[in-house]
């Protein structure tokens, strides 16, 4: 590896970390220290590495950047769920979620919602973050800083904290940020990093179809949900943009292929409103999911202001979720979680950036 001034620590793994150290004539073994503070120990500055001594620390710290992001705001909902507005080293911001279950059934899983993009440029109907249009991709260390800084954050309260599940829900089209995404996985599934299993990832698409091909080939063991939303083209141009390039047919082609290829179950998730939440939508949907390996997680719209659009009631969900049901179909509601700090899911939103 050439040494690059874009080189970020965060996003180096132990490979190009060893690469890097005898480039600048450092032992081997600095570079497995430099991938456990980073990556395992979330430090956030080069001091905070107390094995390596500070001649090293300065040299590594002239070849390799080290940018946490700066946290600009923390909120909490009352089921628990933190909310983090950060900023990046050139200014954007993002938000990302923590979805702690410490106080459900579900007491020692604690999920992160990441961004992958700064803004989006999918422009789904029902989304806060497509509202503001897309900025730019998130690097490597950008996408595992959000994990190792809610980290670091969060120990400060609880030093035994410890991250269980990924989701890749946040803002942007994660499949629009392929290799980043792929690579950030891979660093918090190493063993000596923060060590969460590939199958306590998962990465959702609104339907980028040569992607979820080219990952059930690259990394059968992650997770992938479909945001699919409608069951017919028509329906589906006017929520999802991205419908008109990758339509239902060819969007349910490359699932069956993701299937055969992963033996790994689907799941697709389906934004109800107070118009779609209908029987006829819902035979529609049991129609095109029949034989497709997966399961539908129905997800009551959240509030979005500029989107117009309401959630059904509780009644209208459950006659929704009969008729799939009915049908064969696995079928689940969403829980809902941060709804009191538009934390949910379609409310990432950097609406209040102008405030701080």
């Amino acid at each position: 590896m050439k040494i690059m001034e874009s080189v970020e620590l965060r996003g180096c793994s132990i490979d190009e970390l060893i690469e890097i150290c005898q480039e600048i004539g450092l032992k081997r073994f600095r570079a497995t220290q430099l991938f456990q503070w980073a990556q395992q120990k979330a430090v956030r500055t080069w001091d905070q590495m107390k094995t390596v001594g500070e001649g090293d620390r300065q040299t590594l710290s002239s070849h390799l950047h080290l940018y946490p992001l700066e946290r600009i705001r923390e909120q909490r909902s009352q089921d628990g769920t933190r909310k983090y507005l950060f900023r990046l080293n050139d200014g954007e911001t993002i938000e990302c979620v923590l979805m702690d279950y410490a106080r459900t059934i579900s007491r020692d899983r604690h999920t992160v919602c990441v961004s992958t993009q700064v803004g989006c440029a999918v422009g789904c109907a029902f989304c806060a973050t497509g509202l503001e249009g897309f900025r730019r991709n998130l690097s490597v260390a950008e996408i595992v800083g959000q994990v190792l800084d809610i980290t670091h954050y969060v120990r400060q309260e609880d030093p035994d904290f410890q991250v269980t599940n990924i989701v890749f829900m946040g803002m942007g089209e994660p499949l629009l940020n392929y290799d980043q995404v792929l690579k950030g996985i891979q660093l918090l599934n190493h063993g000596q990093g923060q060590a969460i299993g590939m199958r306590r990832m998962t990465i959702s698409t609104c339907g980028v179809v040569p992607k979820i091909i080219q990952l059930a080939k690259d990394n059968p063991q992650v997770g992938l949900a479909v945001s699919l939303h409608a069951a017919q083209d028509e329906v589906r141009n006017d929520l999802i943009p991205m419908n008109r390039r990758y339509p239902l047919a060819q969007l349910m082609e490359a699932c069956q292929e993701y299937s055969q290829i992963t033996h790994r179950r689907i799941t697709f998730e389906v934004a109800l409103t107070s118009k779609n939440a209908r029987r006829g939508e819902a035979e529609a949907l049991a129609r095109l999911l029949k034989g497709q390996l997966g399961h539908v997680n129905l997800i009551p719209v959240n509030p979005v202001e500029g989107t117009g659009m309401e959630r059904p009631d509780i009644e209208q969900i459950k006659r929704f979720a009969q008729v799939l049901e009915n049908a064969g179909i696995p079928v689940s509601s969403r829980e809902e979680r941060g709804g009191d700090i538009d934390a949910a899911c379609g409310q990432l939103r950097r609406k209040w950036e102008g405030e701080l």
